[in-house]
């Protein structure tokens, strides 16, 4: 019999609020090896699941889990956040950046630009190239395409 001064452990839920250290680290790609993330030598992060700041398959594999617990995750693309999309590259003119930039910015590959979308939303492209009168951007997640590894340590789980 528990009483109700024992600790009670937690367990992530769908809709949990986690406080935790990660680390996401590329295991293929053109970046293979390198970390995109790195919280544990930080203040830790914080995630709402179910509100997209990771992909569902992600949040999915934290789902069950105990609160004080370290494990690692690997992800192939496609469980990630996809493969990449040769159709998510597109070619911008001068005319569309300057709707949507302040007067007189210029870009460099390299540079995200944040673009309106029809249904009012906001999507972000990556600048590869300018030629001057127009420019070639990446609209694929900088994720897309790479294997993941996932080192996470839960904190906290409400």
């Amino acid at each position: 019999m528990t009483s109700s001064t024992d600790p009670v452990n937690a367990f992530v839920r769908p809709d949990s609020y986690l406080t935790l250290h990660y680390r996401i680290t590329l295991i293929t790609g053109p970046a293979a090896g390198s970390v995109f993330v790195d919280t544990f030598s930080q203040k830790p992060a914080t995630l709402q699941l179910g509100m997209g700041q990771w992909a569902p398959t992600m949040e999915a594999a934290l789902v069950g889990r105990e609160e004080g617990t370290e494990f690692v995750l690997e992800l192939p693309a496609a469980q990630a956040y996809g493969d990449r999309n040769p159709d998510l590259i597109q070619r911008v003119s001068r005319t569309m950046l300057e709707a949507h930039s302040e007067p007189g910015v210029q870009y460099e590959p390299g540079d995200i630009v944040e673009f309106a979308a029809p249904n009012g939303g906001r999507y972000s492209g990556i600048c590869k190239q300018w030629d001057g009168d127009s420019a070639i951007f990446d609209f694929n997640h900088p994720l897309a395409g790479a294997d993941l590894r996932i080192d996470v340590k839960l904190l906290g789980v409400l």
